[in-house]
């Protein structure tokens, strides 16, 4: 017989973990907008959420340590005109943050250090350029603010950022309304979604299509897809008939996809984040209450399911930090902020590990804050990869020392003479205790000795001829320290009532850090 084997992987043991109540972000009007968007965006430093607000969009700005309730007259970035559907932090600045709304303008705003103190109306740039609502905000990877959208007019705009311009316009390849849109890991291939039910792989500088796959997911509800390992392309839609489903694709061959997974048959569309330091691609379904993750791999069937996070409720969006954010002493490989309808909930991916030294297999080199070229050097036809940094120096060394607890119980005794050794002290204590303590009463049950007590209970007859109140030795256990020496008394005989017998045998044994004398008896 055939025995099944399981297969290897050093993340099949991840598992989830929400904050305790006090660490979220509580009494936040998250937005009622249906757009399907992350609606939140987190940094190292702060988390953003979409929030509703009147006669315009806004979205809320929180330093990560500003748990709790937060009041409702907190500050808000507000200048749109309409609602808020996209907001994304710059991955080269941690205090500047793009919007795009209803209003069919992108407005990029600088946070101050320490968080909102008022509440902001003018950004610091205004990009305007599409003729219709902008959804999808993407900042590029490696060039200094070189910023993505993609609005409901079909259009796809490259953004020079420092100058306030449109550089790249790509307005005749979409023929209907662009679902996502996103950069490979260089930035030197755009890759997008469309209601056409089409992949696109673009080149970012001519605008041209380098290789597309049509009906990738049969279904009519939206696509999502990101650029996973070695160029690959992981995708989530809808079948014919309604079942959500996960496909990887060689953009190199469209033809067939390497894999094709059906889920479930809910409704939400499934958000793709992908860690490529882990090769780990996370699945969260608005409307769904459960995060599932699989490891992507150059093995069949490519895309292994690890595990699920589940929750009691639905969620209205997602942020994902960056992994320069995570706290590597507690082995986290990655960190979600989930929209609730009025809280934001982190939850903390972790893999257990027995060792308290930096897990170099958990964390390679991964993508820094540095840009590796400027906007102007990129759109002239510069690549360059993006710099890398190690995470072992956010790695704080924790040595754990032996903690030694002893509970002290006082006892009233007169004070011994300076000159006092301790064998002399112990023996004057115990005289004391001896002659000090009240006669220990008949602490037995009376139903213990024949005739007495309760006459509905009845002893066994070779037992109860051996019962009587003083006929078992009873112990009391005590503990004193004396001149810093801790003296334990494990058995004083009770022979009768009033009267104690100590044994003249002591045993002194020694450790590290105390000596102990046993009175045995």
């Amino acid at each position: 017989m055939l025995r099944k084997v399981v297969r290897s992987s050093k993340f099949r043991h991840v598992f989830g973990q929400a904050n305790k109540a006090d660490q979220c972000y509580d009494d936040i009007r998250i937005s009622q907008m249906t757009w399907d968007s992350n609606f939140c965006t987190v940094n190292p430093k702060f988390v953003a959420m979409i929030v509703d607000a009147s006669g315009g969009g806004a979205f809320m700005v929180l330093p990560l340590n500003k748990t709790g309730r937060i009041d409702m007259s907190y500050p808000t970035v507000c200048g749109h005109t309409g609602p808020v559907l996209d907001i994304e932090f710059c991955p080269h600045n941690d205090n500047i943050i793009a919007s795009g709304s209803e209003d069919c303008s992108v407005m990029i705003w600088e946070i101050p250090e320490g968080g909102l103190t008022s509440s902001i109306t003018e950004p610091v740039v205004k990009l305007e350029g599409h003729s219709k609502r902008v959804g999808i905000l993407s900042w590029h990877p490696t060039a200094r603010n070189v910023l993505m959208s993609a609005g409901c007019d079909n259009v796809v705009i490259l953004w020079n950022v420092a100058r306030g311009e449109a550089v790249v316009r790509i307005d005749s390849v979409h023929p209907d309304l662009i679902y996502s849109a996103c950069w490979n890991r260089d930035g030197s291939r755009i890759l997008t979604a469309c209601k056409d039910k089409t992949l696109r792989v673009l080149d970012p500088r001519k605008g041209t299509v380098i290789s597309e796959k049509e009906k990738t997911h049969e279904g009519s509800r939206p696509i999502r897809a990101v650029f996973v390992s070695d160029g690959k392309i992981l995708s989530t839609g809808f079948s014919r008939m309604s079942e959500r489903q996960v496909a990887l694709w060689d953009p190199n061959n469209f033809a067939e996809p390497l894999t094709l997974q059906e889920l479930d048959t809910s409704s939400g569309v499934l958000l793709p984040f992908f860690d490529p330091d882990t090769g780990i691609v996370y699945l969260c379904g608005k409307g769904d209450s459960s995060i599932r993750y699989f490891e992507v791999t150059d093995e069949a069937p490519y895309v292994h399911y690890l595990s699920m996070y589940s929750s009691k409720e639905s969620q209205k969006g997602m942020g994902y930090m960056p992994k320069r954010g995570l706290e590597v002493n507690k082995c986290e490989i990655a960190r979600f902020y989930k929209l609730h309808e009025r809280k934001c909930e982190p939850i903390v991916m972790t893999v257990p590990r027995k060792s308290d030294l930096f897990q170099e297999d958990l964390y390679p080199d991964t993508i820094g804050p540095e840009s590796s070229v400027e906007a102007d050097e990129w759109f002239d036809g510069k690549e360059a990869p993006p710099i890398l940094i190690s995470l072992k120096d956010g790695f704080a060394a924790t040595t754990k020392s032996k903690e030694f607890k002893v509970h002290k119980r006082l006892l009233k005794t007169t004070t011994a003479s300076a000159g006092c050794q301790p064998d002399t002290a112990l023996a004057n204590l115990l005289n004391k205790l001896a002659s000090a303590l009240t006669p220990f009463p008949e602490y037995l049950p009376r139903d213990a000795s024949a005739g007495t007590g309760n006459p509905h209970l009845k002893m066994k007859p070779d037992r109860t001829k051996h019962q009587s109140p003083f006929s078992r030795s009873k112990h009391l256990f005590l503990s004193v320290t004396l001149f810093g020496t801790l003296v334990v008394c494990p058995k004083v005989e009770v022979v009768a009532a009033g009267c104690f017998s100590f044994s003249d045998n002591i045993e002194r044994r020694t450790s590290h850090t105390s000596e102990v004398l046993w009175l045995n008896t």
